[in-house]
């Protein structure tokens, strides 16, 4: 099967949006979590201030290009380990029970041979 390798970038409106609640939990953590809980706060407001540099980065950044995803293509013709010689059948076999016309089939058996 061939690979697609495809790259895909958040939306500028979902990161500002993070960035935003990321920059409120950061507030409560200062004013609130931090005076309450010690130690544990310090380390949520830490986090907080991760969530909300990740999301404006992804929003804002130029060098950010986002996670890569790979698709895999299943056609019938990059099938691996279909020989020529398979293909060739299946082909006649569609054009014996009628399912593609004289033209479809002279077309496709000369994409495969040229293959070989």
């Amino acid at each position: 099967m061939a690979r697609k390798r495809v790259t895909y970038r958040p939306s500028k409106t979902g990161g500002v949006f993070g960035g935003v609640a990321g920059g409120i939990f950061v507030l409560i953590g200062l004013f609130v979590v931090i005076p309450t809980f010690g130690a544990f706060g310090v380390l949520w407001t830490l986090f907080a201030a991760g969530i909300m540099a990740t999301n404006l980065y992804q929003a804002f950044g130029k060098g950010y290009v986002g996670p890569e995803i790979h698709i895999e293509d299943e056609s019938v013709e990059n099938a691996p380990g279909q020989d020529p010689e398979e293909r060739l059948r299946q082909l006649q076999a569609l054009y014996d029970q009628r399912l593609i016309t004289r033209e479809e089939y002279d077309q496709k058996r000369q994409e495969i041979l040229k293959e070989l």
